[in-house]
């Protein structure tokens, strides 16, 4: 019985039977094959295809492709951070032999370089790395990689490649303490390049440097550059350390105020050259005893 605007469900309607309509795709699929083989017919839906899917694949792609390239950048980047500390170092390496190359030259031309003065021996040093600061906030102070096991002695000289960094203080079995040029502790023997006018340098912190006692009417001016002399027995001479930037000459006073700045990386570097103890000074000679007596009065000799 039929319900207006209802029909029955199709349950006894058949279309084609499986098998033909199976055959019937089997064929139309072989004659699509075909055509496209002989004529090119579905070319151009291929080609529309493949620009559709373009970005998904380059979207599956892009995380492989972004690990591959990390990789790489931190292969190349770990690779030039090996090459960069290995120049440095050998930068370093041969640093007290550029620093002094100026300084023999003036000896030369000064012919201090005598057949009875002693030769003067290159000293050697070690390469270490600056770890971190030292944590008294009003000393200039760092903290190195090389201690006892290294055979570090307190009093050695730092450098780096320009100049003159500080000395080692105190030693430690892993580590060692560098004082700085800048503390205010910390003094240094220098002389003029210019003229060797020799003198004292002291740190005056903030990466600073001030020589002191010299009279206002000496030979220095604005530009010189200060080098270690050597007479204290422990800095190499002729190593750079500071340039002057400031004279204040007051006739009031017997000495002027001479600020400098050091010219060595010494807020900035993190490798250094730890130099060799210098060789013992002779020691000086005795004042010869009086070989003549003097008669006192009123005895018989």
């Amino acid at each position: 019985m039929n319900v207006v605007g209802h029909s029955p469900p199709p349950f006894f309607k058949r279309g084609p039977a499986p098998l033909a309509r199976l055959t019937f795709y089997l064929v139309l699929a072989v004659m699509v094959m075909v055509a496209d083989l002989r004529f090119h017919t579905l070319e151009w839906l291929r080609t529309g295809l493949n620009a559709l899917a373009w970005p998904l694949q380059r979207l599956a792609y892009l995380p492989l492709e972004a690990g591959g390239d990390i990789g790489q950048h931190l292969r190349r980047m770990s690779a030039l951070q090996a090459e960069n500390q290995d120049l440095h170092s050998r930068q370093l390496s041969t640093a007290n032999l550029l620093l002094r190359q100026r300084h023999l030259e003036d000896e030369n031309k000064q012919l201090r370089a005598l057949l009875d003065m002693r030769g003067r021996q290159p000293v050697g040093g070690q390469v270490a790395d600056i770890l971190y600061a030292a944590r008294d906030p009003f000393a200039r102070r760092v903290i190195i990689d090389k201690g006892l096991q290294a055979d570090i002695k307190a009093g050695q000289a730092v450098i780096d490649d320009i100049g003159v960094i500080g000395q080692v203080t105190r030693v430690f079995p892993l580590t060692a303490e560098v004082t700085l040029l800048t503390d205010k502790e910390q003094a240094i023997p220098i002389q003029v390049q210019r003229n060797a006018l020799r003198a004292v340098l002291t740190g005056a912190g903030a990466g600073a440097m001030e020589l002191r006692f010299l009279a206002a009417n000496d030979d220095v001016q604005v530009g010189d550059i200060l080098v270690t002399s050597g007479l204290d027995g422990v800095y190499l001479p002729g190593l750079p350390v500071a340039r002057v930037t400031r004279i204040d000459r007051d006739q009031s006073f017997s000495f002027a105020r001479i600020f400098c700045v050091p010219l060595a990386g010494v807020e900035r570097h993190g490798l250094v050259l730890v130099l060799d103890h210098r060789e013992a000074l002779p020691p000086r000679p005795e004042e010869p005893a009086a070989q003549h007596e003097i008669p006192v009065k009123g005895r018989k000799r």
